[in-house]
């Protein structure tokens, strides 16, 4: 079942700008997307969040001992695997 919001549109400098309720759970900043659709009126849907990429560029070289991998320790040596579902015991 859907619920239904009353929202009113306002003036925001040379533009109009639409207050949406709390209600909705909407943060400041979120990015919405406004289609205008064939029968009057519009759809507003919210837009799916940047991806963030976390740069380390500036903690290289900052920790004692680390180094990169060469590419021959990349290589892992072929080992026996347990597939028949055993169970460990934990404390």
């Amino acid at each position: 079942m859907s619920e239904e919001y009353r929202a009113k549109v306002f003036k925001s400098g040379n533009s109009v700008a639409l207050r949406l309720p709390k209600a909705l759970g909407l943060k400041e900043g979120d990015e919405m997307m406004i289609v205008r659709e064939d029968k009057p009126g519009f759809k507003v849907e919210p837009m799916a969040a940047p991806k963030v990429k976390i740069d380390l560029t500036g903690i290289y070289g900052s920790i004692p001992g680390l180094k990169l991998l060469a590419p021959e320790d990349r290589i892992m040596e072929p080992r026996e695997l347990d597939w028949e579902g055993k169970l460990l015991k934990r404390d």
